[in-house]
């Protein structure tokens, strides 16, 4: 932030700043309209004093009478168009809300009003059908004139600054408002639910003019200016107007396109000028720059058949497998979307993921946050590509089959000056109790969730990944976070609700508006929650009085088997219940089973190095508890590196350890096969509905044996809506189990045969080779409550699936 100062002295600038139309892509001036220009003569007036004013120009009544010169004439100095002395003040300063009552075209009682702001220009013309004629430079670059007549006729501006000549340029303060009664009643209202369509940057053509189209919201700003790349990020000559108790100001500027750079220049009540970054930019520049772009998407998509799909899809009752990644550190050698483009979907589509789920891609300044602080809510990051390259990375991932689910952050941001952080000088998108405001674990700031503006950009960020970029599902990240007034608080450091509890009401009732916002206007989308704690109802209905979320990420799953697994199989028969408690609570929500990124960060070891023994052992359990995982009740997600069983922490910089699947590789036979287990793992489970067709239902699962604490296995069946069966055995201990008999359902039909159709101890993952002859015949004999079982060889630290022939 930088104090606000006196102006400098303008009359002699070292770097004139000038407006360049048709830089970076933006539309410029015909060919026709800069040969029509006429060559002004007339000698130009120097910019530090304001001449006298000169006597009005006779003008025709009509463009036939005018007599054609042959040549072009010289400009004709108008009077000026005095304005108080004040209100040149306060616009040269920065502060006027109201910049176009004073500049461009009015009607007054002297005639037709022409004010220019220009500054550093040497000279300003204004051209009518007329002809041309020079404004009066009165002070810091505002330039007046005073045309004859009540109707005020088209014109344009011929801009001079010095050592060049003059630039043709449409005036922007000539436009009404660029926002509609109804973007603002929407907006005040907290219900603009496609709120990136009226603020932002557009690019579009008001009164038949090509250009950009910019609005913030910054209700306690007492002036906005824009500043840019095509303006040397000077704002003097782009104050925006303010669009009354709406708290938006606005401005289009002509001749400005794609391409364009920017940030809004925001004049505080403390007497501090603020530069910020557009919060509705739809791209930005890449870190560690921070400006905003302005964007134009051009992308065709070819997804209509998926979309079409997903519109009628119903997840509970649908395999969903999901590869989490990181986009940077997927593959670092891939360095755009694009790129990714040409590797990922075939790479999913091989191992048969049905979904993955990107690691934050909004913009954000830190790498090292993994894209957990952001400060461009809706844009993707341009480390990668522009927000193009990013939809056609998702357009190919859906004609692959793949649904993309990414991380979404509304639980904080990052106190970045050039970001939300006191966005107008006062605390705006964060709570002013600084109580609340601070986030203890990040260092961060939480959203004002009782604000309306703030849940309508909220909530219309949830709509736009999913509208703009045909998003399948968002994983909400850190909710518990949001939802407990106490959390990571001691007491003292938070102040209760209304009622006297530690729930953060308006964090709830934020997150049912953006669900119930997101399902109806996106048919087939699903939201996630990252929610740890025993809050009730996240994935009930909002008509139920739920948050209304699809699924919730099963914490308490993910933190008790991991327990269970890093035992010493000796000991593991004292963790028992660390596998099977997960079914006590399993239909009390919808979940899905998270090995995430959490937990392979920070010490926390990869998978296979969180399993004890040799490596032929850390193997071993890491194949058993992948094929535990893929059968228990509830969808599951897999971070990066593990479908190979990388022996390393994920890091940022250097993704997974891709090298380790060399042949060259001593133990590259190992990490291949668990990379074909996981392989086997979702064939077996898509072409399977007993292990996802009722996975938020009871009768979906039945234990054959949840007590053999001593032999470290665990039994049981799942089934289809058709009564199908699938039985799973897990043995975590070293030990074959010889003629270890197991309950089985009875089958229709006479012969009550089954085979194996997963072995994680198969040769081809690594395993030693114990199987059981195939196909295995129940007998009649009652076991573990159902009316038929067998005897089985079940492998060392295996798990087994069963399925009828």
């Amino acid at each position: 932030m930088t104090p606000l100062g006196p102006k400098p002295d303008r009359s002699k600038p070292a770097v004139p700043a000038t407006f360049l139309p048709g830089r970076t892509g933006r539309s410029g001036d015909s060919a026709q309209s800069k040969a029509a220009a006429p060559a002004p003569t007339a000698r130009p007036t120097a910019p530090d004093r304001a001449p006298s004013p000169a006597p009005a120009p006779t003008v025709p009544e009509r463009p036939e009478q005018a007599e054609r010169p042959e040549a072009a004439p010289a400009a004709l100095r108008l009077p000026e168009a005095p304005l108080p002395p004040a209100e040149i003040e306060r616009l040269l300063r920065g502060e006027h809300h109201d910049p176009h009552s004073l500049l461009g075209a009015h009607v007054t009682a002297e005639g037709i009003a022409i004010r220019v702001l220009r500054p550093f220009a040497e000279r300003v013309v204004v051209e009518t059908e007329h002809g041309p004629a020079e404004l009066t430079h009165l002070q810091g670059g505002l330039f007046t004139g005073l045309l004859p007549g009540r109707v005020i006729p088209p014109y344009r501006l011929q801009v001079s600054y010095p050592g060049g000549g003059p630039l043709p340029q449409h005036d922007g303060y000539r436009t009404g408002p660029t926002l509609g009664e109804l973007d603002l009643h929407l907006i005040s209202e907290g219900r603009h639910e496609q709120l990136w369509r009226a603020l932002g940057s557009h690019v579009r053509e008001v009164d038949g003019v090509r250009g950009t189209a910019f609005a913030v919201w910054a209700p306690n700003a007492v002036g906005v200016r824009l500043i840019g790349d095509f303006n040397h990020w000077d704002g003097t000559g782009h104050p925006m107007r303010s669009l009354g108790s709406s708290g938006v100001w606005e401005l289009f500027v002509p001749d400005l396109g794609e391409g364009a750079r920017y940030k809004y220049e925001i004049h505080t009540r403390q007497g501090w000028v603020l530069k910020k970054a557009d919060p509705l930019a739809r791209a930005a520049q890449c870190p560690p720059d921070t400006a905003s772009v302005v964007t134009v998407s051009r992308h065709e998509w070819q997804d209509a058949e998926w979309m079409a799909r997903r519109a009628h899809s119903v997840h509970h009752r649908a395999p969903m497998s999901v590869y989490e990644l990181h986009l940077p550190s997927w593959r670092p050698d891939l360095t755009g979307y694009r790129e990714i483009a040409a590797e990922l979907p075939g790479y999913l589509e091989d191992l048969g993921f049905t979904h993955v789920e990107f690691m934050p891609v909004m913009e954000h300044p830190f790498g090292g946050s993994w894209g957990y602080q952001v400060s461009g809510f809706y844009a993707p990051t341009a480390r990668l590509g522009s927000p193009d390259d990013f939809r056609y990375l998702i357009d190919t991932l859906h004609r692959h089959g793949i649904g993309v689910i990414v991380d979404w952050v509304p639980a904080h941001f990052p106190k970045d000056d050039f970001a939300l952080a006191r966005f107008d000088g006062e605390p705006l998108y964060e709570p002013a109790d600084p109580l609340r405001a601070e986030h203890p674990d990040w260092g961060t700031l939480e959203f004002d969730y009782g604000r309306t503006e703030v849940r309508n950009f909220l909530v219309a960020n949830a709509v736009y990944w999913c509208e703009e970029f045909h998003i399948d599902g968002l994983r909400v990240d850190a909710v518990a976070s949001m939802l407990y007034l106490d959390y990571s608080r001691e007491g003292g450091d938070w102040n209760p609700n209304q009622y006297g509890g530690r729930e953060n009401l308006d964090a709830a009732s934020f997150l049912q508006e953006m669900n119930a916002t997101v399902y109806r206007r996106c048919p087939g989308v699903i939201t996630i929650a990252e929610e740890s704690t025993a809050w009730d109802g996240v994935t009930r209905p909002t008509h139920s009085g739920g948050l209304g979320f699809g699924l919730k990420w099963n914490m308490g799953w993910m933190h008790d088997s991991l327990v269970y697994m890093s035992k010493d199989p000796v000991h593991r028969k004292y963790h028992h219940n660390e596998m099977t408690f997960s079914m006590v609570y399993a239909y009390s929500e919808n979940y899905i089973l998270p090995i995430s990124h959490d937990e392979v960060v920070h010490g926390k070891q990869a998978l296979v190095a969180k399993m004890p023994g040799d490596w032929w052992q850390q193997r071993a359990n890491h194949r058993a508890y992948l094929g535990f995982m893929w059968s228990h009740p509830g969808k599951q997600l897999l971070f990066m590196g593990q479908e190979f069983a990388q022996g390393a922490e994920w890091h940022h910089e250097s993704g997974p350890q891709w090298w380790v699947l060399d042949e060259q590789w001593p133990a590259a036979g190992g990490h291949l096969g668990v990379q074909r287990l996981v392989r086997e793992l979702n064939r077996v489970y898509r072409d399977t509905p007993a292990l996802w067709e009722q996975d938020t239902t009871p009768g979906g699962f039945r234990w054959l044996d949840g007590g053999a604490a001593d032999d470290n296995l665990f039994a049981f069946v799942r089934y289809a809506a058709d009564g199908s069966p699938l039985v799973a055995i897990s043995n975590f201990s070293p030990v074959v189990r010889h003629g270890h008999r197991v309950g089985l359902p009875s089958l229709p039909g006479p012969d009550q045969l089954w085979q194996e159709v997963l072995n994680t101890d198969a040769e081809v993952y690594g395993g030693s080779g114990i199987a059981n002859s195939q196909p295995i015949k129940a007998e009649t004999t009652p076991w573990n409550g159902q009316p038929r079982s067998a005897e089985l060889i079940v492998p060392p630290l295996a798990t087994v699936w069963l399925r009828p022939v």
